[in-house]
């Protein structure tokens, strides 16, 4: 785990709107013993600049995160990062910076936790007597195609340890990062080893720059779809979040754009305001839709039973009610239409078999 002390703790800014990030402020972690709050003057410009982006590294010792979640369709993912540059306003990933000792808000999208050892930590767990292969999903918490992984290349030794040992893995991201990395899911797609799913919100460029400010646009994403799929790696799209009185009304239309790109399969997940993303949104929102505000809570609480969010099981990510049935059976219907599959294919485990070292000794033949 990094030393929180590495990065400072600023004093929380006033709400405001700053270039290229989605967060309008930067509260304290929960769990910090001190919450700091700074009451500045109304000065005609704000004095303190827009924050950079900041990388630290952290060396664990193990790569492999393990899940038991019954609402999940994976078991095992790596992150080989911690917060994003994407700064996506409705991410559920921001609430876990607080365990760093940092904000949900602006210090996840500034503040970044990179895992350079991650292919050699994976090299190393694939290697271990008695590991069962089971697709590993990668990028379902941070994005491992955000901006920085252009200068670090964390994500594409993963995949060439994955590609040397046979491994399946599934990626979601909406990075055009990925687009470097074609020839090798390219090949692991044609072998029934990877699958991509590419996020698309909206084909709003405003909307989606204010929501999610240094994510690739639309159009991008439409193209990274067309990529892998023309280099051989089955390619979907996950329409999320829905947002009702947002962009839930482009439903039809993502669907249609994405299947003409390429997409052969596809998924929808509702908005989730999880702890800190519940305020954070709400301030976003009241600042860039100020005139759809209300009318947008009013949907999310009863989508929930009257709350911002419901954890439990099976409904954190689809919600209840008339509307979110409503929201469902209208990506359902679309996604129908457009020919799209409700899930991937199945990736191959019987492949797998981890490649000699220089060194090893060769098994004879009986």
């Amino acid at each position: 785990m990094p030393d929180p002390h590495l990065f400072s703790n600023d004093d929380t800014p006033a709400p405001r709107a700053r270039r290229g990030r989605a967060a309008r402020s930067n509260a304290t972690g929960r769990f910090e013993r001190y919450a700091r709050h700074i009451e500045e003057e109304p000065w005609p410009e704000d004095p303190r600049p827009d924050p950079a982006t900041t990388v630290i590294e952290e060396r664990p010792r193990s790569i492999l995160t393990r899940n038991s979640s019954p609402d999940i369709g994976f078991d095992r993912s790596i992150n080989p990062y911690r917060g994003c540059e994407h700064g996506c306003i409705y991410c559920y990933a921001r609430p876990t910076h607080a365990w760093l000792g940092f904000s949900a808000g602006l210090d996840f999208e500034t503040r970044l936790v990179a895992r350079p050892d991650a292919p050699a930590l994976l090299d190393a767990t694939l290697r271990r007597a008695g590991y069962s292969p089971a697709p590993i999903a990668i990028g379902t918490n941070t994005d491992p195609y955000q901006p920085v992984e252009r200068q670090r290349g964390i994500m594409r030794g993963i995949l060439e340890v994955l590609l040397a040992h046979r491994h399946p893995v599934t990626v979601t991201t909406k990075g055009a990062a990925i687009l470097r990395d074609t020839d090798i899911l390219g090949e692991m797609g044609r072998q029934g080893l990877a699958q991509v799913a590419v996020s698309l919100t909206s084909l709003d460029n405003a909307l989606s720059r204010s929501m999610e400010p240094r994510a690739a646009a639309p159009g991008t994403r439409l193209r990274m779809i067309a990529a892998l799929a023309r280099a051989g790696c089955p390619t979907g799209v996950m329409l999320a979040p829905l947002i009702p009185a947002l962009n839930d009304h482009e439903v039809e239309r993502l669907a249609e754009a994405a299947a003409t790109a390429g997409a052969s399969f596809a998924t929808h997940i509702a908005l989730r305001l999880p702890l800190e993303v519940k305020d954070l949104f709400k301030e976003w929102l009241a600042d860039a839709y100020p005139q759809r505000a209300a009318r947008v809570m009013r949907y999310v609480r009863e989508m929930h039973g009257g709350r911002e969010y419901d954890a439990r099981w099976r409904k954190r990510m689809t919600g209840d009610g008339v509307y979110a049935r409503l929201m469902a059976r209208r990506a359902e219907a679309a996604f129908a239409r457009a020919g799209l599959a409700r899930e991937g294919p199945t990736l191959r485990c019987d492949r797998f078999a981890p490649p000699p070292r220089p060194g090893d000794q060769l098994r004879l033949a009986l």
